[in-house]
């Protein structure tokens, strides 16, 4: 399955956004990873719907959305997205698991479900048919700048290997913090295709060099 790297947005130096978002499109950086939180969910608020609009306006990368909100089936009308795109939505935020994947892909984007460290695999198996990918959360959710739960690496593998059983190899797999280039490239042997990637990685020094740096890790 085709690695793929989608740098958090929310990890950007926003008096050089342009410049940033220029430097990602010339690298072909596969998608833009947008946090949205709201306060309840997580500890944390962060970017939201404006947001991205300006960045759908201003870049052609895919946006790469993770909703950290309660009940995001009542809000996704809120955002812009469409084909292409990936959404996001943690299974523990909504008991309209179903209605909510549902609405995303009738837009055309793809629907991820998101797990907490805490949550088991498995959570997700009777909406298999309705999902493009799982979202593995590998540092609790809100904050930039975690460390990697124990036991992160160990849980991407039996997902990978729960999906292949069902014959869902099709699922992608993605992994979002700490994604280190010494994690990533773990994660990646362990069965992530795709890897957000922040202040441990690409943003932690010259942008095209951390890109180059993360690829040759996740090969």
């Amino acid at each position: 399955m085709e690695k793929k790297i989608s740098p958090s947005l929310m990890c950007c130096d926003f008096f050089e956004m342009g410049k940033q978002l220029s430097a990602f499109e010339k690298e072909k950086i596969e998608y833009l990873h947008v946090d949205v939180m709201d306060g309840v969910f997580v500890p944390n608020y962060t970017l939201g719907t404006d947001f991205i609009k300006q960045v759908k306006k201003n870049c052609s990368i895919p946006v790469d959305i993770h909703l950290m909100i309660e009940n995001p089936e009542e809000k996704l009308d809120w955002f812009c997205f469409g084909e292409g795109d990936i959404v996001s939505i943690h299974y523990e935020s909504t008991n309209n698991l179903n209605i909510a994947l549902k609405k995303i892909k009738d837009r055309g984007a793809k629907a991820f479900v998101a797990i907490k460290p805490v949550t088991d695999f498995s959570v997700f198996s009777d909406v298999l048919d309705l999902i493009d990918g799982v979202l593995v959360m590998t540092v609790n959710p809100g904050f930039a700048g975690q460390k990697l739960v124990e036991g992160s690496i160990e849980k991407i593998e039996k997902t990978r290997r729960f999906l292949d059983e069902k014959n869902y190899q099709n699922i992608e797999i993605e992994v979002d913090g700490n994604v280190s280039f010494a994690n990533a490239r773990l994660m990646s042997d362990a069965g992530a295709n795709i890897f957000v990637a922040g202040t441990s990685s690409v943003f932690c020094g010259n942008l095209s060099e951390g890109i180059a740096t993360l690829r040759e890790a996740i090969k």
